[in-house]
Formats: structure tokens, C-alpha cells, sequence
């Protein structure tokens, strides 16, 4: 709905009858390493297992889009899903929903997901329809997808605005702007941290991702960061 030439409202069978596009994405909360912050923060005090990568399918947005028929002034989509709740801040229930940029939106990538690894959407993965915003923050990738909405204004929601956002210095001041791409970030995975390791060579291996963009390489230090070796 919104900024187009007609609202559609579509079900899941048709959804599920139009072509499907697969692809790989790695989804990482925003919270994720949170418990290892020098400066404690509230939250929930996420270690470092706030990541995963699936395979998942779905209808591209911009396919929907392209047939509700998208206005030329609207810049950006207010992603809305059904789960309501409240804050303690925020003490009136409030669905939870996020803006998506036009370029994102229009990526042949951002799916209307229906599938991960072939199977159907489980409830807590979003069954019946989800976003699917690859290289984005897992909060973008909207859960229990019910409304996609075009405007011409940048969306101002509580979880786009007060909770989900990062403070920059921006010429001389600090701004606060919402979450978007992922950061780039690496993680060893075993050893695991505390283990006791026997003498001897050892096996080290882990997995690293840069949201938008590709990993260009991979270095490891065993000196405290003194020296690195790819």
C-alpha cells in the first residue's frame, strides 16, 4: 500500500505461486557480542552465537512492487509485522515495524520469504511470510510480515528511532541513525573461550562476514594482536 498505483493484498498460496528466487544470507542480531562491551549496556547480554546462515526462499519485493505499481517519490517502506507489545518506555502496545530504503527494497535479493533450507517458515522464524534483507541487521528482516507500505518520508517508529540505532560523530556532533548494514566481524569458533587445550599444534577455525560486501581475507593472531598470519 502507500505510494502505488493499486494496494494489493496477497495470500499465501499466491504468493507461494509466483516465482520463487533462492538465495544464501548470513543474519546477525544487532545486539550480538553485547555481554562483551567494556561499558555495560541493557539488553539482553548476547554472547557471541547471535549469527547464523541459512538458505532462503521467496517472492523478490520489487516483483511486488513492480505490480502494485510503485510511485516514483516514494523513498522508502514501512515494514510491519504482527507481533504487538509493549516497552517500559514505550508502556502502549505497538506493533513492531521498520523502514526499508528504496535501493534496498528494489534489490533482487530482499525477499518476501516463505522457505529456509527448503522447508517452511516455523512460527518462530516468522511462518507465515518474513522480509528477508540480506547484508542488513536481523532486525530489518521483519518477522510475521502483514504490511509493506511506500512513502515519501523517512519513517520515524519507536524501533527505528529510539531502540535499534547507533550514535556517530558526525561533522563535530553526534547523530543517532538507524541500524542498517552489518558491520564487519569475525569469530573464532573453536578453541571456544575458556577451553583447555592439550600441547601441541591445534586446529583453529571460525567464520567471518561484512554485511553488504564480500570477505576480502582472513588474519589470525597468537600473539595478543603483536603479529598476524593469513
Amino acid at each position: 500500500g502507500g505510494l502505488v498505483e493499486r494496494r494489493l493484498s496477497l495470500s499465501w498460496d499466491e504468493l507461494n505461486a509466483m516465482p520463487q528466487r533462492t538465495i544464501l544470507a548470513t543474519l546477525e542480531c544487532a545486539g550480538n557480542g553485547r555481554s562483551f562491551l567494556s561499558q555495560k549496556v541493557p539488553g539482553v547480554p548476547w554472547g557471541a552465537g547471535a549469527v547464523a546462515h541459512a538458505e532462503w526462499s521467496g517472492v523478490p519485493l520489487c516483483d511486488v512492487l513492480e505490480m502494485a505499481g510503485l510511485a516514483d517519490e516514494a523513498i522508502e517502506f514501512v515494514c510491519e509485522g504482527a507481533d504487538v507489545g509493549t516497552e517500559p518506555d514505550h508502556p502502549e502496545p505497538i506493533h513492531f515495524a521498520r523502514g526499508l530504503s528504496r535501493r534496498k527494497a528494489l534489490h533482487r535479493d530482499t525477499l518476501l520469504a516463505l522457505r529456509m533450507n527448503g522447508e517452511p517458515l516455523t512460527p518462530s522464524h516468522g511462518f507465515p511470510l518474513r522480509l528477508l534483507v540480506p547484508g542488513w541487521y536481523g532486525v530489518a528482516s521483519v518477522k510475521w510480515l502483514t504490511s509493506v507500505e511506500a512513502t515519501d518520508q523517512p519513517f520515524r517508529g519507536y524501533f527505528q528511532t529510539v531502540k535499534y540505532t547507533i550514535k556517530r560523530r558526525c561533522g563535530g556532533e553526534e547523530v543517532t541513525a538507524p541500524l542498517e548494514g552489518m558491520a564487519v566481524k569475525s569469530e573464532i569458533v573453536r578453541p571456544f573461550a575458556g577451553e583447555a587445550l592439550a600441547l601441541g599444534k591445534q586446529r583453529v577455525f571460525g567464520l567471518a562476514w561484512a554485511g553488504e560486501e564480500a570477505v576480502a581475507g582472513v588474519e589470525i593472531s597468537t600473539d595478543g594482536g603483536t603479529s598476524w598470519q593469513t
